[in-house]
């Protein structure tokens, strides 16, 4: 059988060629449309993804009839080639279009699924980098989607030699001319000659088995490269911190934002402006922290309002301003790094540089940056072959490399195990006071946030709460929202009870308590800091009130006390305050016999007013300093 199937090879190499060719175009139009809709968020992007694939589901003969309609004679295509003296249907050239039309979806949907596996951060930083679309594509997208792209060509290529039912509706059956390997079986097995059928059924699956092999093999390395990464012995270093400053002088840097955004569950509405102090965003998790850091690099839109860095308009909606993120000059450390995982770390650093630098300028500032972070003679490994805490300093020196005007830092602790973020958080203080621009760091930790920043704002559900000084909101803070993300534990409602001899009534704890300071007019809570309460022998003090041990709760140096005021306590979770005291204060207080007496000194009281009061009060402090500012 295989002597009369080697006799007449033309359908082999009729398949071949147009396979070869069909792939070809099919990988730049499937990879191009992938792109194109991966970044397509506007309306009828269902309508058209299902266009795009409708030849992956539609039987091969309505295919090829609808590919008859548009080419034949008084089809619209048809006509136009006519006028050319040019015709597809029935020629070599309609085996390759009818290849394309039904290979082009599984390209297609396998690119968008190679992109769509992309982190997208790697994208967002590409762009802080400075780098354009084309670029994200060219060195971005296409490297890390490369196992998919080439699974997504192999079988673009198998459906293209397998194709029999357009190709047959299209091209017809000519021998030497459109009869393909399919159509070669079809009429061989129609007119007997099964052994022929059969020689040909045997190489089409030889063909789609090695195709098959290759994908999965393809898949399988991409795997083993992922997990194969070197782990470094040593996670981490001694480390002296000289930061190597390279951020050009900017005079009187300052960002001001007045940005408003309707997210799904708030409008964010946030005024700020800061310089060059680190300013410190604090706020629960989804308070609108990070939407503001992405606003300020043009990684999101806001509806209205104006975003000013050193007095140039990053976005201003009433004049139409909104410059791309390679335009704004920020740099921004990600949660997750976002390093580049198919660049070696020297490749990282460089992706932001100026272009036209020469190779030995680039090397120079990357190894000066790698020094900077404890990292020289490491720039040919591969994040993956990193610690955490090393990652995290590469990505610091990639964002710093560019020369920003401002840095943003979105919560770059919160991956890092305790010790690493001890060394990695010393290194940003280092750094930061060597560079010369705006900072805004993210962090819903209040220790981080109180090191690192000398400035805070603090964010609630899209609104600002206060901003200022740390010493002054840690230990003042004149809303209840605000003591609660400062760590205060212990709120009760509070009402006036005399004025004049600035006393206040704790509804919740029961007592009438000495403050040392004037009562507000809107007074609403009262709060106490749980390190701050003391535990005298005697009630002679003002403030000190028989005490009762509910239940402890105990960490490594410190026992946390819940204390029940008045009288003793009916369960664990009936109580008044929670006190926390240092293990060898608790060595000596647990003996003491019951009631105890606790203190809660006049000065330490905080006396709070409802949120909204605060929010009023800032955003007319804002309006009167920075509004001129922004008009000018």
């Amino acid at each position: 059988m295989f002597e009369e199937v080697f006799s007449d090879l033309s359908p082999a190499f009729i398949s071949f060629r147009a396979a070869i060719i069909a792939t070809i175009i099919t990988f730049f139009l499937g990879t191009i449309s992938a792109r194109l809709m991966f970044s397509y968020h506007g309306k009828g992007k269902g309508l058209i993804d299902g266009i795009l694939t409708a030849p992956l589901v539609l039987p091969p003969t309505v295919v090829g009839f609808l590919l008859l309609v548009l080419f034949g004679r008084y089809g619209p295509l048809g006509k136009l080639l006519s006028t050319v003296n040019f015709s597809v249907i029935f020629t070599w050239y309609a085996t390759v279009i009818a290849a394309i039309v039904v290979a082009f979806p599984l390209m297609y949907k396998t690119a968008l699924g190679a992109f769509k596996q992309i982190d997208r951060s790697l994208l967002a930083c590409a762009r802080t980098l400075g780098a354009s679309e084309w670029t994200i594509f060219w060195r971005v997208m296409l490297p890390l989607a490369k196992p998919g792209l080439f699974s997504g060509t192999m079988l673009a290529f198998a459906r293209s030699l397998g194709e029999f039912g357009a190709t047959l509706m299209l091209a017809g059956s000519i021998p030497g001319r459109t009869q393909t390997i399919p159509v070669a079986i079809f009429f061989a097995a129609e007119g007997g000659r099964m052994d022929v059928a059969f020689a040909w059924v045997i190489v089409i699956l030889v063909i789609s088995l090695g195709i098959i092999t290759a994908v999965n093999w393809s898949e399988e390395a991409s795997s083993r490269k992922n997990k194969n990464g070197r782990k470094s012995q040593n996670s981490s270093l001694d480390l002296e911190y000289h930061f190597f400053p390279i951020s050009e002088t900017i005079c009187q840097p300052e960002l001001i934002v007045n940005i408003q955004k309707e997210l799904q569950n708030f409008v964010l509405d946030v005024s700020f402006s800061t310089s060059e102090q680190p300013l410190g965003l604090l706020g629960g998790s989804g308070a609108g922290k990070s939407f503001v850091l992405r606003c300020v690099a043009g990684l999101e839109t806001p509806d209205r309002g104006q975003i000013i860095l050193n007095g140039r308009v990053l976005y201003d909606s009433e004049r139409g301003i909104n410059l791309p993120s390679c335009q704004r000059n920020i740099g921004y450390l990600f949660q997750n790094y976002a390093l580049f995982p198919h660049l070696t770390i020297a490749e990282n650093i460089a992706f932001g540089l100026p272009k036209g630098l020469s190779s030995s300028m680039i090397k120079q500032q990357v190894e000066r940056q790698l020094i900077s972070v404890q990292l020289g003679g490491m720039g040919d490994r591969y994040p993956r072959e990193l610690s955490g805490g090393q990652q995290q300093r590469v990505a610091l020196a990639r964002a710093l490399a560019s020369k920003p005007e401002a840095l943003l830092l979105d919560e770059p602790l919160s991956a890092l195990d305790t010790h690493l973020r001890d060394q990695v958080e010393k290194l940003i203080i280092s750094t930061l006071k060597e560079h010369n621009g705006v900072t805004l760091f993210v962090t819903h930790n209040l220790e981080e946030a109180y090191r690192v920043c000398e400035n805070l704002l603090v964010i609630d559900q899209g609104k600002i709460i206060t901003q200022g000084r740390k010493q002054d909101i840690f230990e003042h803070p004149s809303v209840f929202r605000v003591a609660q993300l400062t760590g205060c534990k212990n709120f009760s409602p509070a009402i006036a009870f005399n004025q004049n001899q600035n006393q206040v009534d704790a509804i919740d704890w029961g007592c009438i308590l000495q403050t040392a300071e004037p009562i507000p007019e809107t007074l609403s809570h009262v709060g106490f800091r749980a390190h701050q309460f003391t535990f005298p022998e005697t009630n002679n003090h003002p403030n000190t009130f028989p005490c009762w041990l509910a239940m402890t709760s105990e960490t490594q140096h410190r026992m946390t006390l819940y204390l029940k005021l008045h009288r003793p306590s009916n369960s664990p979770d009936d109580y008044h305050l929670q006190a926390e005291v240092f293990k060898e204060k608790w060595a000596k207080l647990r003996d003491r016999p019951f009631p105890w007496f606790v203190h809660l000194a006049p000065e330490r009281l905080i006396l709070l007013q409802p949120n909204n009061q605060h929010i009023s009060r800032l955003e007319t402090q804002y309006q009167n300093t920075t509004v001129e500012g922004i008009k000018s």
